[in-house]
């Protein structure tokens, strides 16, 4: 696959103000953080349900009840997984998510059913697969970046380890995509997969470990947590970022479309560029909860 110069100029400007807008939400509070990833939730899941309608034109007959009523109630599991750390006028977002996460449970199936034209089984899982395959990942986000703001004895800012769990998720990423592209573009020969024709083994193992001696040495460097768990951190990534692109790949073909939306130009829409964080965040979390608690 040979390097498009013009392509990769496109790419690289619209990268360079796609992680400015990144960083600034995940670095300047923790506030700024949940408003970054709540856009981000409802971005990926406006252009999930467009997909799912291209797939399955069943799904285009939902009411707007089901259709918004089940953004909100993945908007409500982000909500509690933001824990003790989230207060707003003596409230805290877990209770608010809590509790209107219990009345979407009640509400959505009872309003379905009464204005709904025909009760499909198949829609309500395709909604259920959305929650979990955008909301609870984002959830999960969510309560890394609640883990670090809690974890203490470490000698480090709780402030600090409040942003470096997600930004290292996001820099493994970053760096395992950016890092695939280019190797795959200068040697990539064999073909990954029939899914994305444009990976190669060469760029898809190249990115993979690049991504994990870069990490390790950031790890090592910033001081905030073990480089082994760093190491493990970016082997994760490699390997269910890759997974999660191809996922969401195997979506866009199944609709026929090129993109799963156009909000950045030379990268497609929110889930194109957030496909590999999709599936990547869960298996970081459970590490996360496993051996660094």
């Amino acid at each position: 696959m040979a390097l498009n110069i013009a392509t990769f100029k496109t790419r690289a400007a619209t990268a360079g103000v796609f992680v400015a807008v990144m960083l600034t939400g995940m670095l300047w509070n923790h506030w700024s953080f949940f408003v970054l990833f709540s856009i981000i939730h409802f971005g990926c899941w406006t252009e999930y349900q467009k997909l799912v309608g291209l797939i399955d034109n069943n799904y285009t007959d939902i009411s707007p009840f089901h259709k918004y009523g089940v953004m909100i109630a993945g908007w409500c599991i982000m909500l509690y997984c933001t824990n003790d750390a989230f207060t707003l006028f003596g409230i805290q977002l877990s209770a608010i998510g809590w509790w209107l996460g219990i009345i979407a449970i009640v509400a959505l199936p009872v309003i379905e059913l009464l204005f709904s034209k025909q009760l499909e089984l198949k829609n309500i899982g395709w909604s259920a697969f959305g929650l979990l395959y955008i909301s609870v990942s984002l959830a999960l986000m969510m309560d890394l970046r609640c883990f670090g703001m809690m974890k203490n004895g470490t000698g480090v800012s709780i402030d600090f380890l409040g942003f470096v769990l997600p930004l290292g998720i996001l820099i493994a990423l970053w760096i395992n995509d950016t890092c695939a592209y280019l190797v795959g573009s200068f040697i990539g020969r064999t073909p990954f997969s029939k899914i994305s024709p444009k990976k190669t083994w060469e760029g898809t193992a190249g990115g993979a470990v690049l991504c994990i001696v870069v990490v390790a040495l950031l790890g090592w460097w910033a001081e905030a947590f073990e480089v082994a768990d760093w190491i493990a951190i970016a082997s994760i990534v490699a390997v269910f970022g890759v997974i999660g692109d191809l996922f969401e790949s195997k979506l866009k073909r199944m609709a026929n479309v090129k993109d799963s939306g156009s909000i950045m130009p030379g990268h497609g829409g929110f889930l194109d560029r957030f496909d590999s964080l999709l599936l990547a965040t869960p298996f970081v979390w459970l590490y996360v909860i496993l051996f660094m608690k």
